[in-house]
């Protein structure tokens, strides 16, 4: 199976309101499974959640979580939105090397404005915010690969 073929079965399974799908044939086992309990929105907790990731952006990632604690209460944390990848890919955070980043830390996003660019299979993909609000925090590192459903910004849609 193609990388461009498990995308769309994962892109269809996605759209489609199943929970879990394996296939199995002599070549490979595939396993897919929505997390629902992913849609809950905790700042504390997502930092750590791609550390069993084999990917260099873990690291970082769990080391910068406790900033997230001394720049705003726990409390309030509770109230961020994530903007989630909806594809696996590697995640930019300028269109191109010299470019100024989509986004930063404490800038105001609007719904449909673009945050990131998220490539795969050589195609570029922007990626919207959902939600309009302050970004309080870039959960990946430029140029790292990312899952899918994976947060990549925490947004205080108060801010």
């Amino acid at each position: 199976m193609k990388a461009k073929e498990i995308q769309e079965l994962i892109d269809f399974i996605s759209n489609s309101g199943l929970a879990e799908v394996k296939i199995e044939t002599d070549e490979f086992k595939l396993s897919i499974k929505k997390n629902a309990e992913a849609q809950v929105v905790k700042a504390v907790e997502a930092a750590p959640a791609p550390a069993p990731n084999p990917a260099s952006a873990p690291a970082p990632a769990a080391a910068s979580a406790p900033a997230t604690e001394k720049e705003a209460p726990a409390a309030d944390s509770n109230n961020y939105v994530e903007i989630k990848s909806p594809m696996i890919g590697t995640f930019y955070t300028t269109p191109n090397p010299d470019a100024d980043n989509f986004v930063n830390v404490g800038d105001s996003v609007k719904t449909g404005q673009t945050v990131c660019i998220i490539e795969a299979m050589k195609l570029f993909n922007e990626i919207e915010s959902e939600v309009s609000g302050k970004i309080v925090k870039v959960l990946v590192e430029n140029a790292t690969p990312v899952e899918y459903d994976q947060p990549l910004f925490l947004v205080d849609p108060a801010g």
